[in-house]
């Protein structure tokens, strides 16, 4: 089996007047991150960590910000689009790994049902999706509660030689 590995990073600064969006859930907080999507960042990771692995460029080149169509575009719908990319390649998903960099809100009530509508959206078993949460013990734009950042790392697999 052919395999490639990629990294993804995604970061956004809190605003107030929008709702948190997680992995697809919502976080019950004051404020939201900005975006020109809902700006979910472990979803926006994810797809960069699967592009990458491709060499198929990054989220921007897909879907750019300057396109209308994707204004306040859930990110599941990005990540579905990505996934196809990916399948069209000919590859799937052996496993994904997403570490959230934020002081709080803390999310860990919430990790199970994210692995599940991400293991959802990319047909796969929920143990093969891993979401866990870091502070950054008071360091940076995250420690500072400015915004809130994810990093993923994704394997790929394809039968195709």
């Amino acid at each position: 089996m052919k395999q490639r590995i990629g990294i993804g990073f995604d970061a956004h600064r809190f605003t107030e007047g929008r709702k948190l969006i997680l992995g697809g859930v919502h976080i019950p907080f004051p404020k939201g991150l900005a975006g020109h999507s809902d700006a979910d960042v472990i979803l926006h990771a994810v797809c960069d960590a699967m592009l990458g692995a491709l060499a198929l460029g990054d989220l921007g080149k897909h879907f750019p910000n300057t396109d209308p169509s994707y204004k306040d575009i859930s990110s599941g719908i990005l990540l579905e689009k990505t996934y196809d990319l990916v399948r069209q390649e000919g590859y799937e998903l052996v496993n994904l790994d997403v570490t959230v960099l934020m002081e709080e809100p803390g999310i860990a009530p919430f990790i199970d049902q994210m692995c599940r509508n991400i293991a959802d959206i990319l047909w796969c078993k929920i143990p093969l999706i891993s979401v866990k949460a870091t502070t950054t013990e008071k360091l940076g734009f995250t420690g500072r509660g400015e915004g809130a950042g994810a990093m993923a790392v994704v394997l790929l697999g394809s039968k195709r030689g």
